[in-house]
């Protein structure tokens, strides 16, 4: 079973940017940790990491032709105002797990609203980097009751 990590806008610059809100840990750091994760439960990972929304729509696309079992997504500030993320994800039909290091809750009120939760099979936000681990769990767990018995 393959799992895609997409990642948005500017988490190419984790670990130096706002490190009091972001974390230390480099978007390297921790999509290593993931794919070691993954395969300890038998699945392969692969990252992919867009500054550009265009980039991640042809990603999330070209997902549901690469036998991937579901997504992880940090749209980054995508979250907040791509109407068009949204309807690639719900064009897919992937579960997909939606993450962001802050609480994005408890930030400011343009932060409150992501436009890409309700098409996602959950939501997981405000535990740093431990957050992606949260949600690669997850996310196998429910992609394995998903699956037909054989």
């Amino acid at each position: 079973m393959k799992i895609l990590v997409l990642n948005g806008p500017n988490l190419n610059l984790l670990g130096t940017r706002e490190p009091g809100i972001y974390g230390r840990e480099t978007l390297a750091q921790i999509m290593q940790r993931l794919t070691e994760i993954a395969a300890l439960q038998g699945m392969t990972l692969e990252a992919f990491q867009s500054n550009h929304e265009g980039e991640l729509i042809d990603r999330i696309h070209q997902a549901s032709h690469d036998n991937v079992a579901g997504l992880i997504f940090n749209p980054g500030a995508y979250t907040h105002t791509s109407v068009a993320l949204r309807d690639a994800i719900a064009g897919v039909a992937l579960p997909t797990v939606e993450v962001h290091l802050s609480n994005i809750h408890a930030r400011e009120e343009f932060r409150q609203k992501s436009l890409i939760a309700p098409v996602s099979t959950g939501q997981i936000c405000g535990f740093g980097a431990l957050g992606y681990e949260l949600a690669l769990t997850a996310l196998i767990s429910h992609c394995r009751k998903e699956q037909p018995a054989t």
